[in-house]
């Protein structure tokens, strides 16, 4: 079958990407692993936020906040090279897997108008309620979340005659005579090859492959998984073909985007966000971290996978009724599991499983500790420990009105941050920072992030590039 553009993946990259190329009149099929009930990769599961002030406009820390995530020392001379136009570059430069200043700059440029776009297939976007009780930048979001956004996609491309197959599997990539060759398989194992002019790769990440997490995240990996069911699909089949094409890696492969998860539930993004308020502690009854260094926006990420370096992967955050001075502290909540409850913290941490004495040692410990002062729920109020160890330094109040209650938490992979190289046109690059020919890549596929997430970016960064992507690709 052929096709002048075949991609792989039906997220907000993939579906960009097909409705972009078909706008300028291209064929296009579109490979989707998942049956068709569960398409839209990660996006069909998410709220979407964009880190955007207004339609038009990303927040004032857009990119100083993604550049300042590198996460390593960068080389001072890459940094200079980096300052120059990009056609000056040298090859290293091109290839680095740092926080490229062209994808970054490209991405806060047309973050607005891809939302002015993607507003003509009837996706609504406005500035709604998140989870977040504090929070650093605005969040815009899609009216009904992503399924909204891939809903509205895919019937509109459908009308343009873009092709969709369901439970089929991109297995290789291979290019000759200009001609671009997937082979894919079926549901049944059938081999099937696509040809087309290009091939865009927006198949995500591999945080569904317990090997590859394991290959590079280290053991700590078994204690993970997916926040949502798309995240099972994504098993790196995508950045592996690229690699083995000679495509340059991006991005922090040793790290990914995590949420605090509760982990009796089943639920998509069974997020407990209330630990700012309360302490966590590890099986062992113990403090392992500062809770509330700033907003929970800002630090939820990299608290999320400091909990997978715990004993077991696990923790639980430990509060009492005051919690309920927090205003609407609920909807920080979206585990459908109950809260665990005791009138004493003896029978709190006897239903969590913990040692009473241990947990007892260490609320008490954390309640001398706890400041006198006012307590500001929805902004940094300064109220810190003193003379603990590890320090909280905001919302540290004494836990001792009863009944006490608790949630468990582990770390839930979003996505995981290693992937492809791509320049600002989407085109996948190689390890001397040369384009693939017919080669392209979009969304979790590529590589970006290092060390800390950008919060709000990632959906917003698959639709940017997915669209440019369908788009140099038939041009």
């Amino acid at each position: 079958m052929s096709f002048d553009l075949v991609i792989i993946g039906s997220g907000i990259a993939g579906l960009s990407a097909a409705v972009a190329a078909a706008d300028k009149g291209a064929s296009v099929v579109v490979i989707e692993r998942s049956p068709e009930p569960d398409f839209g990769g990660n996006t069909r599961w998410t709220e979407s936020y964009f880190r955007m002030k207004s339609e038009t406009e990303v927040s004032d820390d857009f990119e100083e906040r993604l550049v300042s995530n590198a996460g390593f020392h960068l080389d001072p001379n890459i940094i200079e090279a980096a300052s120059a136009p990009y056609e000056q570059w040298p090859p290293y430069v091109k290839a680095h897997g740092m926080p490229d200043p062209e994808i970054v700059s490209t991405l806060a440029n047309m973050a607005g108008p891809t939302v002015t776009w993607l507003k003509q297939y009837g996706i609504r976007f406005d500035f709604l309620p998140t989870y977040f009780l504090t929070a650093a930048a605005p969040r815009l979001m899609p009216v009904g979340g992503g399924l909204a956004m891939i809903e509205a996609l895919r019937s509109y491309a459908l009308k343009k005659g873009v092709t969709c197959l369901y439970e089929t599997t991109a297995r290789s990539f291979s290019r000759q005579g200009g001609l671009s060759t997937v082979t894919t398989a079926d549901h049944a194992g059938q081999e099937l090859l696509l040809h087309g002019k290009a091939v865009v790769i927006a198949s995500g990440g591999f945080q569904g492959n317990p090997e590859m997490l394991t290959q590079y995240l280290g053991q700590a990996a078994k204690f993970v998984r997916p926040v949502a069911k798309g995240g099972y699909y994504n098993k790196g089949e995508g950045i592996r073909m690229a690699l083995a094409a000679g495509a340059a890696p991006a991005g922090d492969f040793g790290s990914y985007h995590a949420e605090p998860l509760d982990p009796r539930s089943g639920a998509t993004e069974a997020l407990v966000m209330n630990f700012t308020y309360g302490i966590l502690v590890n099986k062992h009854g113990k403090r392992f971290l500062d809770e509330a260094p700033g907003l929970v926006d800002v630090n939820y990420d990299h608290i999320s996978r400091a909990i997978g370096e715990q004993p077991d992967g696990i923790c639980y955050v430990i509060f009492d009724q005051s919690i309920h001075d927090v205003p609407n502290w609920k909807k920080s909540i979206r585990t459908d599991q109950p809260v665990i409850q005791g009138n004493t913290l003896q029978e709190l941490a006897q239903a969590c499983g913990l040692p009473a004495a241990a947990l007892s040692t260490t609320v008490a410990a954390y309640n001398d500790s706890c400041p006198t002062g006012k307590f500001l729920p929805f902004e940094l109020d300064g109220l810190a420990t003193t003379n603990l160890e590890i320090p909280k330094s905001n919302w540290s109040r004494p836990i001792n009105q009863g009944p006490f209650m608790a949630y468990p938490i582990i770390p839930g992979i979003c996505f995981t941050y290693g992937g492809i190289k791509i320049n600002k046109d989407s085109q996948v690059v190689d390890n001397d920072g040369r384009p693939i020919p017919g080669l392209y890549a979009a969304g979790e596929a590529t590589g970006l992030y290092h060390q800390v997430y950008t919060g709000a970016t990632s959906v917003m960064r698959g639709a940017v590039f997915g669209k440019i992507a369908g788009e140099h690709a038939v041009a």
